[in-house]
């Protein structure tokens, strides 16, 4: 069978990620990348992928997340590394493009032995005084609404994945915006 067909049929969204194996840089930068190559309305690539890997944020947002849900469990089930993609609302396709995006997210992670699930309230969290303090501190200007948030890791249930670097990765993840590829064939 296809690999592509496969991982499209083959991924599942995981609630059993391991807390202590991080992902790679290398294996972060493939699945960020893949979100930006998403299909978007008129090429306008107008979405932003944010990765958080630095703890007391990622920890920050669970719980911004698990009280808008009205839950005091982790909502990210454990996952360490977190991507956020946020789209410009003054596009009017920015709800279909961000969420292009984050299908393009969860099927490099699959493709990578890696598992993904989305998880909502990314609309509401940055709506609030609580995301656009997080968009300040990042330095993340724009009329953009959350979209979802990836939240990936090695899986403790599939055994697919050999960390192969172990090394610490950096603290917070500079946001990544969508490349414009207007020459696309």
């Amino acid at each position: 069978m296809n690999e592509t067909l496969k991982v499209l049929e083959t991924r599942r969204s995981c609630r059993n990620f391991d807390k202590e194996r991080m992902v790679s840089e290398e294996d972060i930068q493939a699945v960020v990348k893949a979100g930006t190559y998403a299909a978007t309305g008129m090429g306008r690539q107008s979405p932003i992928i944010i990765a958080v890997t630095n703890k007391e944020l990622r920890d920050r947002l669970s719980a911004e997340n698990a009280k808008i849900m009205g839950t005091a469990t982790d909502p990210f089930y454990g996952a360490p590394v977190i991507l956020i993609v946020l789209a410009d609302k003054d596009i009017p396709t920015y709800q279909y493009d961000g969420s292009l995006v984050m299908g393009n997210l969860m099927n490099a992670a699959e493709s990578l032995g890696l598992g993904s699930i989305w998880i909502h309230r990314a609309k509401e969290e940055f709506e609030s005084d609580f995301g656009k303090k997080i968009l300040a501190e990042l330095g993340i200007e724009g009329n953009y609404e959350g979209i979802g948030h990836c939240a990936r890791e090695n899986v403790i249930s599939r055994k697919k994945y050999i960390m192969k670097n172990s090394r610490s990765l950096p603290n917070i993840r500079n946001p990544y915006q969508v490349q414009n590829k207007k020459n696309c064939h």
